[in-house]
């Protein structure tokens, strides 16, 4: 159990570290990355979120059903899938906050500063990259077919290797907004403190409610692939730079896809 304890708490540290780290690169940089890097990155952590939520969370999410459900396996995903996305929507109804390149508040009327929103729009949509590690480190405490310490592992690296854009997707654009170097930092690193939050209270529902883990994770495989298709992707501007951010959607899906299948 304390092997077990000890992956679980690193592979929380993994996804909050790799934030800060992409947040710290508004501390080493003059300017803004171009549109062709941004592009690039982006589309990475969308390819890595898109191959996360098929090979750690989908698939064994069917797989954890099958002696539950037999052949209508697929339900909890599906159903699962789609509740993920609901909850987004929800979150977004909610919370206020503004998009990237956006100067529509969205969610109910609110007198709080332009960055605060900015902070909230990026921090809601990293709480199911959190609940997804905690899910499947949840689900290897509860010892559930499909579930392993070594898979949750892999999953968190991925995450963590794709919040390192993300990271630097808010702190960057944060500077020209705070017209500070230090309270931009602080942004991006508040908005990755949510995940080991979200991480926690994940672990905490699958270990105890391991009748759902399949629910559980097809949910947060929907959440997930919402932000790609609500914030990566139109974030990537793939109609200005289709090449690089597609390519960078394949690296990152590759590159979670060795992750799993290698440490899984």
């Amino acid at each position: 159990m304390s092997h077990h304890l000890a992956l679980t708490a690193t592979g929380f540290t993994l996804i909050f570290a790799g934030t800060t780290l992409g947040a710290a690169l508004v501390l080493m940089v003059r300017r803004e990355p171009s549109a062709r890097t941004n592009s690039l990155m982006l589309g990475f952590a969308a390819g890595m979120m898109i191959a996360a939520s098929m090979w750690s969370l989908l698939m064994p999410a069917i797989e954890t059903a099958t002696p539950t459900y037999g052949q209508l396996s697929w339900l909890p995903a599906a159903l699962g899938f789609i509740g993920g996305g609901l909850f987004l929507v929800l979150l977004d109804s909610l919370v206020p906050h503004i998009h990237k390149g956006s100067q529509h508040e969205e969610g109910p009327h609110s007198h709080i500063s332009k960055s605060l929103k900015f902070f909230l729009a990026v921090t809601i949509h990293n709480i199911p990259e959190g609940l997804a590690v905690g899910f499947a480190f949840g689900g290897a405490a509860a010892q559930i077919d499909g579930a392993s310490d070594m898979s949750a592992l892999a999953l968190a690296l991925g995450i963590a290797l794709q919040n390192l854009p993300e990271g630097a997707a808010v702190a960057l654009p944060m500077r020209s907004i705070t017209r500070s170097r230090p309270r931009a930092f602080l942004f991006g690193v508040a908005s990755g403190a949510v995940e080991p939050i979200a991480a926690l209270a994940g672990y905490l529902m699958a270990a105890q409610l391991t009748t759902m883990l399949p629910w559980l994770m097809a949910f947060a495989a929907g959440a997930m692939i919402f932000v790609v298709a609500e914030d990566l992707i139109p974030d990537a501007n793939l109609r200005d730079n289709s090449h690089y951010g597609t390519w960078g959607v394949m690296a990152g899906f590759a590159a979670m896809m060795v992750l799993d299948i290698t440490l899984g």
